[in-house]
């Protein structure tokens, strides 16, 4: 009889043991009874809001050193861009539902900010393109550092996810800065105007194939590679964001998609370029 009892005991006991926090034995493999599945993401969201820096505002695609938000890739309203908004929304749906608080000249560090200004409009999807200027600094020992990108990257989710937890997030990449300086070099204009100050720890002394500019060239490249790293990583981490899994970054532009003001920013061809990738990213039906 004893024995039995102790059978029994072992029993009860190993079950116990084997108990979830709610005091619940785990469903079986296989099973998914109890998995945790990431939400469904919505292709055709109502409403959108776009933060990040002066790609997204569309400067210097229009006219010399001004924003020309109209053909922004994420809520413009230029037909030649079809941007992403008038692709989900339609024009008028676009005109009333989609918002742009980027901010030319912006870092990594300004997003909290401007995170908390799209998040008290509810958008459903919020897009971000930032980190360019993290890297295009005075020289290459200012860049942002890679710890400091990916704390203020956090607490831009963070503010959006303490106001509106299912809103869904599509981050683009940071573009390739040393194809930047090896394709506009070609244009004596475009080397010129980037004499004046444009990203110099990339593109300061255009034709320098030394190596201490190669090497310079490398650490900002290398730096992008990092930062781009970040961003991967930190939306991997939510369910309702999608990255683009540096499209981006591997988009192979030309001189076309450059601003002929500049030859850094993207044209109003290179901004339709940057719609259509986010449009596919964003409807794909997985990511």
């Amino acid at each position: 009889m004893r024995t039995g009892l102790a059978v029994v005991a072992a029993v009860l006991l190993g079950a116990a043991g084997c108990a979830g926090g709610d005091g619940h034995a785990p469903a079986p493999k296989g099973t998914g009874a109890h998995a945790v599945r990431p939400p469904a993401w919505d292709r055709s969201p109502a409403s959108i809001a776009a933060v990040g820096d002066s790609i997204t505002r569309g400067f210097d695609a229009c006219t010399v050193l001004s924003d020309c938000p109209e053909v922004s890739w994420a809520t413009g309203s230029d037909a030649r861009v079809d941007s992403l908004a008038v692709r989900l929304l339609g024009v008028a749906g676009a005109a009333r539902h989609s918002w742009n608080y980027a901010v030319t000249g912006a870092r990594m560090a300004d997003l909290p900010e401007q995170m908390e200004r799209a998040a008290a409009r509810g958008p459903q999807l919020v897009t971000v393109m930032v980190g360019a200027n993290d890297a295009c600094r005075s020289s290459a020992s200012a860049m942002t550092s890679v710890a400091d990108f990916r704390a203020d990257f956090e607490e831009a989710l963070g503010t959006l996810r303490s106001s509106l937890p299912k809103t869904q997030v599509y981050v683009a990449s940071v573009p390739n800065l040393k194809r930047l300086w090896s394709e506009g070099r070609t244009n004596m204009l475009g080397k010129q105007v980037w004499k004046l100050g444009i990203c110099p720890s990339m593109l300061a002394d255009a034709d320098d194939l030394t190596r201490a500019a190669a090497v310079r060239r490398d650490s900002v490249q290398q730096r992008v590679v990092a930062y781009n790293k970040v961003l991967r990583e930190v939306c991997a981490r939510d369910h309702r964001c999608r990255f683009d899994d540096d499209a981006v970054y591997d988009y192979r532009f030309g001189t076309d998609q450059l601003s002929q003001w500049d030859w850094f920013h993207p044209s109003t061809d290179g901004q339709a370029r940057l719609a259509e990738i986010a449009y596919r990213r964003i409807t794909t039906e997985r990511p």
